[in-house]
């Protein structure tokens, strides 16, 4: 019998009837595991869906994540002593990521609780004046009280008072972040980050100033000794390394020495406008990564898929950069039809997969013969027009020259009935001409 990628049985090449929504596939399952649970990230995606995918790797595995996000592929690598590249265009989530990657000393946790009791003890009295990040209508994240006792926080993990060993200070600014983001005025209800309705909290006794302040300043403490514990759990066996850099263009950032990498495990930014910088700028603001609006929508712009403040009306004037066609029967067709409906959706789909095109490219430049690319991807559909991401990327795999291109369905990602999550699998052969092979599309009727 023929089962998915997780054991579960295909019959004529598609999944079995019902296949749901398998939350543990998604961040979901990450938060209750070591460093995968520090923050609460959208970019995340699932740790068990990584660990099936290395299961049949061995040490001499060298894997590449082009889109490294919140580490997640890199740490699983690196837990099981496995070596991992990647690379992502966001200095906060590189910094998270090598963060992730370190390998800490007992002291090192010993260190972070220390620390944490003092930032905490000069919180309880915190300090109005201190600095606070030019995020745009700061007051809407946070009331006044909270504000305050944040800035102290911040203030106390940023200036210590004392010398620390290596490390402490990026770990209790994870601690930090994770009282920040906790107490902000947002829910997480759907995938993207929204505001709380003002009425939302009805009924609760309101807090004084000093009962906010000792309200943080101990969930400050309990963060820090959950980030010290984590150190513990699953801790990085092999190295691993997350770079700076764009990967439409990986053989600038990543060649050195020779070097080729044996397998591709990610999963990049979904074609449907959710742009990530809008999620992370409280995290990149507070942490000094971002100072102003205009740099969070030209990093946005940077970004594949990015539409975030001035990312947007520069996509207004995009055009095609006349490099070639997307090899996807239909493609200018589905562009036409989003466009019906909205011109710059129509620009943005086409960006996105002329960004995905110079990547794939790219991409193989960097692989050992035989290396196995396996691309987590999700489809989506722009008013009445369903976009074939999974097969537009298969297309794109193919036209680059990779052979035994398929596509399997591993879950629905929401309450429309289209909407699901793939694994698009792909590898560069053992070398020569071989003509590649049409993909083959392991998936549920109708889609």
């Amino acid at each position: 019998m023929n089962t998915d990628l997780f054991g579960h049985p295909v019959t004529n090449g598609k999944p079995p009837i019902g296949l749901g929504r398998r939350d543990h596939l998604t961040f979901r399952g990450n938060v209750a595991i070591g460093r995968h649970g520090w923050l609460r990230l959208t970019p995340a995606y699932s740790l068990h869906l990584v660990r099936e995918l290395l299961r049949q790797s061995g040490p001499d595995e060298f894997v590449l994540e082009p889109f490294s996000g919140t580490g997640t592929t890199p740490l699983a690598c690196a837990s099981l002593g496995i070596r991992c590249h990647a690379v992502d265009i966001n200095p906060f989530l590189v910094w998270l990521g090598n963060l992730k990657l370190t390998r800490f000393d007992d002291g090192v946790a010993r260190a972070v609780r220390a620390a944490a009791a003092r930032i905490a003890d000069k919180a309880r009295d915190p300090d109005a004046g201190a600095w606070k990040p030019d995020l745009h209508q700061i007051e809407k994240w946070w009331d006044a009280p909270t504000l305050h006792t944040l800035a102290t926080l911040c203030d106390g993990v940023r200036n210590p008072s004392r010398e620390r060993t290596a490390g402490v200070s990026d770990l209790l600014a994870v601690a930090f972040c994770r009282v920040m983001i906790q107490s902000a005025n947002v829910s997480f209800g759907h995938q993207s980050m929204s505001f709380k309705k003002r009425d939302e909290d009805a009924g609760l006794v309101e807090e004084t100033p000093a009962r906010a302040a000792a309200r943080l300043a101990d969930a400050f403490v309990s963060a820090a000794n959950e980030v010290a514990d984590s150190l513990g759990v699953e801790p990085p066996a092999a190295d691993g390394r997350v770079f700076l850099g764009d990967s439409r263009d990986l053989p600038s950032v990543l060649i050195d020495g020779g070097a080729r990498y044996t397998a591709v495990i990610t999963s990049p930014p979904y074609p449907n406008r959710m742009s990530y910088i809008r999620e992370l700028r409280p995290y990149m603001y507070w942490l000094g990564y971002l100072s102003d609006g205009r740099a969070a929508g030209e990093l946005d712009w940077k970004a594949i898929g990015g539409t975030w403040g001035c990312a947007t009306s520069l996509l207004n004037t995009w055009t095609p950069n006349g490099h070639g066609e997307i090899p996807f029967r239909h493609f200018d067709r589905i562009v036409r039809d989003i466009g019906k409906g909205h011109a710059l959706l129509g620009r943005y789909v086409h960006k996105y997969f002329e960004d995905i095109k110079a990547h794939i490219v790219g991409l193989k430049q960097v692989l050992a013969p035989g290396a196995r690319c396996h691309y987590i991807v999700g489809n989506s559909k722009f008013y009445d027009t369903m976009l074939p991401v999974e097969g537009i990327y298969a297309a794109l795999f193919e036209d680059a020259g990779f052979v035994d291109v398929r596509v399997e369905t591993i879950r629905k990602r929401t309450s429309k009935k289209e909407l699901y999550e793939f694994v698009v699998h792909a590898h560069t052969g053992k070398g020569g001409k071989k003509k590649p092979a049409r993909a083959e599309v392991v998936t549920r009727n109708g889609h």
